[in-house]
């Protein structure tokens, strides 16, 4: 069984900027303006071929941003990420454009994946089936609901049939029935043995579908292991941590950042 994500040392610094004029100042000045934020620091680790990984961790964890970096969307700072094969990013609206129809968006992105004409022409309607669109296929993709979006992003991903997919929150928005179709398709692709990101706040989700859980905390790596020994910490933690107030989570995001440095 060969590697099929390697995630070494993997950061990400944004620059916040209190007025816009410093972010000017720190374009054309030596001086530095603004305030270092990591959103990953030195985040390492590896899937195996056919493995399905749950990323998990309270909101601001990093999770949608290193699930960017592994697909190629947002570059990392420092670090690197090596894949090995080609992967697919299904988030609500990812790399759909609002101006063009369903239809011209699923032409635009098979046309950026390497497809031909022939070949976009026999995938469309099977696309446009599992969306579940038919009637909205020709209007504006910024007339789509939310979980309209969802569907035709998910259904373009899956129907293209890549070798690493990454599923960011995809199926929290949207109907139930459409939900479980999804997840058929996944129990598909991972029988096929392909490999899959899945970041969801839906821990039975996790628990029903994930063979190992990489548990992120404040843009660092708590946790990586079999499903069946993390999520049962975190959904421990998870309990004790809404327990605490506004300034008790501001004091232990400050002691867990300073463990980690």
């Amino acid at each position: 069984m060969g590697k099929s994500i390697i995630v070494e040392n993997v950061s990400k610094k944004y620059k916040l900027y209190a007025k816009s004029s410093d972010r000017i100042k720190d374009i054309i000045l030596p001086k530095s303006y603004g305030e270092d934020f990591y959103a990953l620091q030195n985040v390492d680790f590896v899937a195996d071929k056919g493995d399905v990984v749950g990323f998990i961790g309270i909101n601001g964890s990093g999770k949608s941003t290193l699930s960017n970096i592994i697909a190629g969307i947002v570059p990392e700072t420092s670090g690197s990420v090596t894949l090995n094969g080609d992967a697919a990013l299904i988030a609500v609206s990812a790399g759909l454009k609002g101006d063009l129809t369903g239809r011209q968006n699923i032409e635009l992105k098979c046309l950026m994946l390497g497809l031909t004409q022939k070949e976009i022409r026999e995938l469309e309607p099977e696309i446009i089936e599992f969306a579940e669109l038919e009637k909205f296929i020709d209007q504006p993709v910024k007339n789509y609901s939310s979980g309209m979006k969802s569907r035709l992003g998910f259904s373009i991903s899956v129907n293209i049939d890549p070798e690493i997919l990454i599923i960011d929150e995809a199926l929290s928005v949207g109907d139930k029935a459409f939900a479980e179709k999804s997840l058929a398709k996944m129990h598909e692709f991972k029988e096929k043995g392909k490999t899959m990101i899945f970041v969801s706040h839906s821990i039975g989700q996790m628990k029903q579908f994930c063979d190992k859980i990489l548990w992120l905390e404040f843009g660092q790596v708590r946790e990586y292991g079999d499903t069946n020994d993390v999520l049962p910490r975190y959904e421990k933690f998870l309990n004790d941590y809404k327990k605490m107030s506004k300034s008790e989570k501001e004091k232990y995001r400050e002691k867990v950042i300073q463990q980690k440095k």
